[in-house]
Order: structure tokens, then sequence, then C-alpha cells
């Protein structure tokens, strides 16, 4: 059995399938909230709803090697210098949609990082038979627009 071919776990309580063989726990995110900026009117001036979620991928217990660095490497600027992911959503009104929003981010860039390597393409070569009738193609083509040409002149 390939390890591309891995069947995901039944759903424990919390633990989220990432890909192969890998379960994240929600709770190593941190959430720290605050007053978000935009429209709301006086709902943005009272109630903190944007959220900043953060994960210290570095030294997190649930993550394999090999899924850090990857995505350490595909959080790009949202990453930090001692290796933790920072996602701000303040997208939505409320704080638990916010905080949804963050958390679905932070799994995304989590099963991008877990997911199989593509597969790399092996050059072919092309068989005689395309080949013979891709110049055949060409032959029948020259030839239609050979008889376009006016009669009694010479081809050159």
């Amino acid at each position: 059995m390939e390890e591309d071919d891995f069947d995901p776990p039944p759903p424990r309580a919390g633990l989220v399938f990432l890909g192969r063989g890998v379960r994240f726990d929600p709770s190593e995110c941190e959430e720290r909230f605050f007053r978000a900026g935009g429209p709301g009117g006086q709902n943005v001036n009272k109630v903190s709803t944007a959220v900043q979620l953060r994960l210290d991928v570095a030294n997190s217990p649930t993550l394999p090697d090999f899924a850090k660095e990857k995505a350490l490497a595909l959080a790009g600027r949202r990453a930090t210098t001692d290796g933790a992911i920072l996602i701000v959503a303040q997208t939505y009104r409320s704080q638990e949609r916010n905080r949804e929003d963050a958390l679905e981010r932070m799994l995304e860039i989590l099963r991008a990082a877990c997911a199989p390597p593509p597969k790399v393409r092996r050059p072919t070569r092309p068989t005689l038979s395309s080949k013979k009738k891709r110049l055949e193609g060409k032959t029948r083509r020259g030839e239609i627009k050979q008889g376009r040409s006016k009669p009694g002149l010479p081809n050159d």
C-alpha cells in the first residue's frame, strides 16, 4: 500500500486530518482578538471582532518536519522569523465568523504542506506512427495549398 493511498482515519474529537497520515490539533493555535476597522457602525468601535491566529509551527508537536518546512515556505509574508504563522481575519462583523475564517485559512496552508509531492513528468519520445501521421498531414496540407495556385504559373 502506497503512502498516497492512505485513507483518512475516523474523525476524533478536535483533531483535523491534513493528509499523508498527519493529524492536527487546532487547540495549538493561539487566538488574539482586537477591534477591526472598516464598515460596521458602532459595532466597530465597541466589539473586538477581528482575530489574529498564531501557530508556532517550529515547535508544533503534531506536525512532522517535512510539513513544518513546507508550511513556513507556503505562508510567505505570514511567517515570522521565529517559525510561527500569523493569520489575521477581519472580513466579517462577527467574532465567530472571523475565527472560523482564520482557522480555515490556517488549515488550507497546512493541508497544502502535507499534500503529496506532484509526480515528476518524464518526457517521452513520439512514436514512429505519430511521426508518420504528422508528416502525412503536412504533405496533405501542402497539396491543398498547391491546388489553390493559379494554373499555368510556374511554382517557385
